[in-house]
Formats: C-alpha cells, sequence, structure tokens
C-alpha cells in the first residue's frame, strides 16, 4: 500500500541534492525535468493519491459452524420466510454475535437489510458504452490484479467469466451516476458483493452504497476522505489518552487506515469469513462505523504499540498490518459502544482542529519543496555553465596551439582590415 503524502514530502525535501540531479536523464532536460517533478510532487500533496497493492490470497477456509449459530441460522431463514420483515429485526441479526451466520442468508438478507428489491431491475448498459468510459482501463487493470481474492480451485473459464461480471458491474455504476469518481479499492468492495449475491444483486446494492455510505470516497478528490480519517484519533484518545499522545509523538498519521477505510477492511483481511462479517456489521451502521471500528482495533492493540519504536516507519508498519486472529466479535462490540458514547458530532471540533494543523504542515511542506526546487535549479545552471566552459577550454597541446594560432589569425585579419582603410585605393 502506497501513498503519497506529507511523509513523502519530508523524505524528498531531505534528499541530497546532487542525487537528486544526477538520475541517469540527459543534463540539456534537467531544468525542465526540476520544474515537473516540482509540479508531480506538490500537486500530489494536495490531494492525496492512492495506489493499493495486489492483496495477499484470500482464505476461503470454511469454519464449522457452532451449535449456537447453527441456531441463529434457522432463526433468521425462518423469519426471513415469515414475510413480515424489519430493518430494525435485520439490523439485530447483523450485529449480534455471527451476524448473518453463512452465505445463503447473507444473499437474502443484505439487500432487505438497505432496501435493496430482490427482483427486477434496469436494461444493462451496452458493451460499446462501458468501454467508451474514461475510467474503463483503470477498473480492467484493478479487476485483473483481483485473481487472488476469488475462491480458490474455481475453473479458468468461470474466474475469467467472474472477472468480466465485476468490470460490468463496476463501470455500470459510475456511467449511470457521472458525478462518482471510481477509486481504487472500490473493486475490493465490489467484488464481495458479486461473490455472495451474484452480478444483478451486487450491481443494485453497489449503486445504493455508492450513493450513500460511499459516496465521500467517490468525489473527485480524496480532501473530504481524508477529513474522515481525523475521527480515529480523537476516538483513540477518549478511550486511551496515553495510546493517542504515543501515536501522535511517532508521526505515524492515519494512512495506515485508508484501505480499511475504502474498502471496508475487504484489501486487508486474509480471511473471507471475516470479511463477509464486517460486511454484515458495516451494511447495519451509519457511514463512518469503519472509522469507529478502526479505532477500537488500534486501542485492542495498545500493547503491540507501545513495545514498537515511537518513530513513523515502525509505527505505521505495524498497525498497517491486520494480525490474522483478531477478535472481531468483541472489536464490534467495543465499536458500537463507542459510537454510541461518541456519535460523530461529539468528536467534530477535534477533528476539524486535527484537519487544520494537518493543512499547515502540508502548507508548511509545500513551500520546502518550492525552496529545494529553486536551489536544485540554480545548482543545474552552475553545472551547464561549467560543463559550456569545459567544452570550449582545450584540453591537450595541440587544441592549446590550434587555438592560440586561431587567435592570431583572427587579430591579425582584424588589424589588417582596420589598417587598410588608412590607404587610398589604388
Amino acid at each position: 500500500f502506497f501513498i503519497t503524502n506529507v511523509c513523502n514530502l519530508r523524505f524528498i525535501i531531505n534528499m541530497d541534492i546532487n542525487d537528486t540531479i544526477f538520475n541517469g536523464r540527459n543534463d540539456l532536460h534537467l531544468e525542465q525535468s526540476i520544474n515537473d517533478d516540482a509540479n508531480l510532487t506538490i500537486s500530489k500533496s494536495c490531494q492525496t493519491r492512492v495506489v493499493l497493492e495486489e492483496g495477499s490470497e484470500l482464505n476461503f477456509k470454511e469454519v464449522p459452524e457452532s451449535g449456537e449459530l447453527i441456531q441463529k441460522g434457522r432463526e433468521i431463514e425462518d423469519y426471513v420466510n415469515g414475510g413480515d420483515v424489519t430493518v430494525e429485526r435485520l439490523r439485530e441479526y447483523a450485529l449480534s454475535e455471527g451476524g448473518f451466520v453463512n452465505d445463503y442468508l447473507r444473499q437474502r438478507c443484505w439487500p432487505l437489510l438497505i432496501g435493496v428489491p430482490l427482483t427486477g431491475g434496469e436494461p444493462l448498459s451496452s458493451e460499446e458504452s462501458l468501454r467508451s468510459h474514461p475510467e474503463y482501463s483503470q477498473v480492467v487493470l484493478d479487476v485483473n490484479r483481483s485473481l487472488k481474492r476469488f475462491p480458490p480451485g474455481v475453473p479458468y473459464s468461470k474466474r475469467v467469466a467472474l472477472q468480466g461480471q465485476l468490470t460490468n458491474l463496476i463501470l455500470r455504476v459510475i456511467t449511470k451516476y457521472p458525478h462518482l469518481r471510481y477509486y481504487q479499492g472500490y473493486h475490493d468492495v465490489a467484488i464481495t458483493f458479486l461473490l455472495v449475491v451474484g452480478e444483478d444483486l451486487a450491481f443494485r446494492i453497489m449503486e445504493k452504497l455508492s450513493t450513500h455510505h460511499l459516496r465521500d470516497c467517490m468525489e473527485p478528490t480524496m480532501e473530504k476522505t481524508s477529513h474522515l480519517l481525523n475521527y480515529v484519533y480523537p476516538l483513540v484518545n477518549r478511550v486511551n489518552p496515553r495510546l493517542c499522545t504515543f501515536l501522535d509523538k511517532s508521526g505515524a498519521g492515519t494512512m495506515f487506515c485508508l484501505p480499511w477505510f475504502l474498502t471496508w477492511f475487504g484489501h486487508s483481511l486474509n480471511h473471507y469469513k471475516d470479511v463477509v462479517r464486517l460486511y454484515d456489521f458495516f451494511l447495519a451502521s451509519p457511514p463512518l462505523m469503519s472509522l469507529y471500528l478502526t479505532a477500537a482495533i488500534v486501542t485492542y492493540r495498545h500493547e503491540d504499540i507501545f513495545s514498537t519504536e515511537c518513530d513513523m516507519a515502525s509505527v505505521h508498519c505495524l498497525l498497517s498490518q491486520l494480525p490474522d486472529e483478531l477478535p472481531f466479535e468483541r472489536l464490534i462490540a467495543d465499536a458500537v459502544d463507542l459510537y454510541d458514547s461518541f456519535p460523530p458530532e461529539n468528536v467534530e471540533i477535534e477533528v476539524r482542529e486535527r484537519a487544520r494543523k494537518e493543512k499547515e504542515e502540508r502548507e508548511r511542506a509545500e513551500e520546502e519543496i518550492r525552496r529545494k526546487v529553486n536551489e536544485r535549479k540554480k545548482a543545474v545552471t552552475r553545472l551547464n555553465v561549467r560543463a559550456h566552459l569545459e567544452r570550449l577550454v582545450p584540453r591537450s597541446k595541440t587544441q592549446l596551439v590550434l587555438l592560440a594560432f586561431s587567435i592570431a589569425m583572427g587579430l591579425y585579419a582584424y588589424l589588417r582590415g582596420e589598417g587598410a582603410g588608412d590607404f587610398p585605393i589604388r
């Protein structure tokens, strides 16, 4: 997972000037390269660019259901078959231990939970219109990189068909809603719904989520998303002030949890059972609940964090790697309690203050970049002048003699020409 942000700006600022200049480029293009690099760096610092690395292979191993979960599954099935289904009752099932238990019940409950019809739909978009979408190439690239997120043992032909469905599913949503911008990680959300409910229902679910829960992530820039990440530390501070102080001191920031927020943890977890369990939870919760779960995970791992060096690299590395055996049922309960105790409006003032400080730090970093760029340009100018002079100065005795002879002949011709004007022409 790679991020260009203020941390990277500090790295660029501290680079040695000679290392930066002599990077294998032709010296005739150095000055233009510096200008291009400066503009690219500053623009990336203003708008966080997210690039998700290829996810690890997802483990689809099934875990035997306990007697309690088997009984709960039967209860949910009977309830849904009864016909008198309410969203509130479905939320209770989703939030309680085990969620909707299995994918068969998720296929029936997820659409009902968010108000998506189980049948019906609209005409499919033509292949031509989907291929003409500006994001088509990026979507195809991301889908092709998601092979490890499909179940193992799927025949090649079926896997290709699933990839085609995933591509069409994503493009149908962003074609229908042109104001929504595709982001890397969106495909991780879509693939989960595709595997559980199939293409048609997955489209309707993604359509609903893209205009509600995921709407802030689909704006033209990542500014709103970056702002929302600032909720995490104030929530951690409510539970463990000492931990929050440690994290602030380390300078790790909140970029470690960006893929969690963008993909509902779908890109970062190694076990399919954990992914769908969290999707039960998030579908039944307010849009910012993934940030509350993030805060719950961070506070749960306080011992690991305190045993780590208090620096940006160490803390970021630790936090960005989720352990396989996190107690998600406990963490879900902690996140719900945290939301009930400190809803978003309760920490909004702290969030805005953090966002303000972050903006000031970014502006200072950008100004420092401009100063460094100007220094680099001056250094290049000096180097180019020196190189030009070195080409003019003779490097051997023969060249020196020829230069002296040329200068002498030039002076002779000049003086003779000046003197010729003093005599009349005969």
